[in-house]
């Protein structure tokens, strides 16, 4: 399938945009207002890029790349393959997120945040990266969440700042997570904490 851009998109002429792509209405690729000179924008192969989507320059992203409508993506993010991110979220600079992540609509992730290979990210989901909002020092320690390889966050939950969510576990929809998690584990409440393993469920059973 060929490349197909949308007449109402924007796409800056040094962005890199892999064979059969499909780019809609009133989408922005690969400017950066700020800096003229960063690194082109970089989208693999068979990308489906919703309308009203705005994706900057100096971001990288592998094959099969799918957004919803009115995504943001800002500049120097690392995103892997078979990536989806879904409407209205916002995903800021400087995020890493791996092969098969799944980030769900209106979801918020931070500067300086991890999503290893297969996180699933539930809706509306909010990740921090300041300890101290507007503290004198706040931008230079910011840190933001790493959700482990096939860590699940559930609708409404709320990372804070530097949280690790460890391998397969499992955040309750509308919990606060204010500690590490272990891996496999089920947390829940505000502020969140432990109440089984995710192997315990039965819909996660092997058998």
């Amino acid at each position: 399938m060929p490349t197909s851009i949308s007449t109402t998109a924007v796409v800056d002429p040094r962005a890199e945009i892999g064979e059969g792509t499909v780019i809609g209405d009133f989408v922005v690729l690969g400017r950066d207002p700020l800096d003229p000179a960063r690194p082109p924008l970089r989208i693999g192969i068979d990308a489906r890029i919703r309308s009203h989507t705005v994706i900057y320059a100096g971001t990288t992203i592998g094959d099969r790349f799918q957004t919803g409508h009115g995504v943001m993506i800002r500049e120097a993010n690392e995103i892997g393959s078979d990536v989806s991110v879904g409407t209205h979220s916002i995903v800021e600079h400087h995020v890493v997120i791996g092969d098969g992540a799944r980030i769900h609509s209106n979801a918020f992730i931070p500067e300086f945040s991890v999503l290893e290979e297969g996180a699933w990210i539930g809706p509306s989901v909010t990740f921090t990266n300041a300890r101290y909002p507007l503290s004198p020092d706040a931008k230079a320690n910011l840190r933001g969440p790493i959700v482990r390889r096939g860590a699940k966050i559930g609708a409404n939950a709320t990372l804070l700042p530097g949280v690790v969510i460890g391998r397969d576990a499992l955040v309750g929809a509308g919990s606060v997570v204010v500690r590490d998690v272990p891996d496999g584990s089920v947390v829940v409440g505000n502020p969140a904490r432990v109440i089984r393993l995710a192997a315990e469920l039965r819909a996660y059973r092997a058998d």
